[in-house]
C-alpha cells in the first residue's frame, strides 16, 4: 500500500489537525505496544508524538549477537540511538525524552539513584509532560494502565500515575501557567495485551508446532485490563512496521528469537488488531453501548466518527 501522506492532514471537529501522543517507560516500549497503531495514524496524516520517560540504562542486553563491551559502557547512548531508528521506522514525528534515568527494577542499584523515573517528585514529571501536551496538542493520549501485578515495574507505575493528572492538568489555565497555553485533550487510552490476543498468538505457535513464548502468560494471572479492550484498531497492513520498530532495539530483541518467529502475514491471519481501553473520554465517541470501537479517534474526527 501506499504511504504517501495526505496533503491535507485530518482535523478535528474544530478543524484543528488531529495529534496523538503516546507516553512510554523506556526505549522499545513504543515499538512492542500500540506501534502498528501510531504507523497506520502516520500514513494518514496524523501527527504522531512520542513521549519516552527514561534512558533504558537499566535494561539487560537480550541479544547476544550485541552484548559486546563497548555496548554495555555505552548502553545510554546505544539506546537512544535504537529509540531514534524504532521512532522512524514506526512513523513518529516527533520524539521528546522526559529525561529521567532508568529506575530498574525494586530493591537493585538503579532504584536508589534520585535522578530516576521512580524517585522524581510527581509535580516535576507531571509539568513536565504537561509542557509537553500543551505544545503537540494531541486529542488522543495513549498511555499505561495500573499494573502493579502482572509486570510491577516502577518505570511502567510511574507513567500511569504522571499521565493521568497530565491529561486533567493540560487544559487547566491554573496549573503549572509556566508551561504554555492550556491544551485539552479529548480522549485517554490504557494500551496493553487483551487475552483474546494472547490466545491467538499463543494457539499459532501450537499450530505450528513450535514453544509458544505465551504460555508463562498463562501461568500468571493476566491482568484486569485484559478483560476490558473499548477498542481495536486494525493494523493489518502496518504490521511490518511494528516489526522494523521492534528490530531497531538491536539490544532488547533477538531476531531469533520466540518473539519474532510468527511471520506477519500469520499474525495478520490470527489477529491483525491492536487494543487499547478508553479510560477518560470528554466526547461522545458515536459507539453504540457493547460495541467496540475501531478508532481512537471516534467522536473526534471532523465528519466521520470511524477510520474506516
Amino acid at each position: 500500500m501506499s504511504t504517501t501522506r495526505p496533503a491535507v492532514p485530518p482535523v478535528d471537529t474544530a478543524g484543528v489537525p488531529l495529534s496523538i501522543l503516546t507516553v512510554h517507560a523506556h526505549p522499545d516500549d513504543e515499538a512492542s505496544k500500540g506501534a502498528g497503531t501510531i504507523a497506520r495514524y502516520h500514513d494518514e496524516g496524523i501527527h504522531t508524538v512520542l513521549v519516552c520517560c527514561t534512558g533504558g540504562e537499566a535494561g539487560d542486553i537480550l541479544n547476544p549477537a550485541v552484548d559486546t563491551p563497548e555496548v554495555r559502557e555505552n548502553l545510554f547512548a546505544v539506546r537512544m540511538q535504537e529509540l531514534d531508528n524504532a521512532a522512524a521506522a514506526i512513523g513518529y514525528d516527533v520524539v521528546h525524552r522526559l529525561g529521567y534515568h532508568d529506575s530498574g527494577m525494586p530493591d537493585s542499584e538503579h532504584n536508589a539513584r534520585p535522578d530516576n523515573f521512580a524517585n522524581a517528585p510527581m509535580d516535576e514529571a507531571v509539568e513536565r509532560l504537561v509542557r509537553i501536551i500543551r505544545a503537540e496538542r494531541p486529542q488522543v493520549v495513549v498511555t499505561y494502565a495500573d499494573d502493579r501485578k502482572f509486570y510491577p515495574h516502577p518505570d511502567h507505575i510511574m507513567v500511569h500515575e504522571i499521565s493521568l493528572p497530565a491529561f486533567e492538568a493540560a487544559g487547566d489555565p491554573d496549573a503549572f501557567p509556566d508551561a504554555g497555553p492550556p491544551w485539552q485533550p479529548c480522549k485517554l487510552y490504557f494500551t496493553g495485551f487483551s487475552r483474546q490476543r494472547v490466545q491467538a498468538l499463543h494457539e499459532e505457535f501450537l499450530r505450528r508446532g513450535e514453544e509458544s513464548p505465551y504460555a508463562q502468560w498463562f501461568e500468571r494471572e493476566l491482568p484486569d485490563v485484559a478483560e476490558q479492550f473499548t477498542t481495536f484498531v486494525d493494523v493489518g497492513d502496518w504490521l511490518h512496521r511494528r516489526r522494523e520498530g521492534l528490530l531497531a532495539h538491536r539490544t532488547q530483541v533477538d531476531p531469533d528469537g520466540f518473539w519474532m518467529r510468527l511471520p506477519d502475514d500469520d499474525v495478520r491471519r490470527v489477529f491483525p488488531w491492536e487494543e487499547f481501553v478508553l479510560h477518560r473520554s470528554l466526547v461522545p465517541t458515536g459507539v453504540p453501548d457493547g460495541e467496540v470501537e475501531d478508532d481512537l479517534f471516534a467522536g473526534v474526527r471532523s465528519g466521520a466518527g470511524s477510520a474506516a
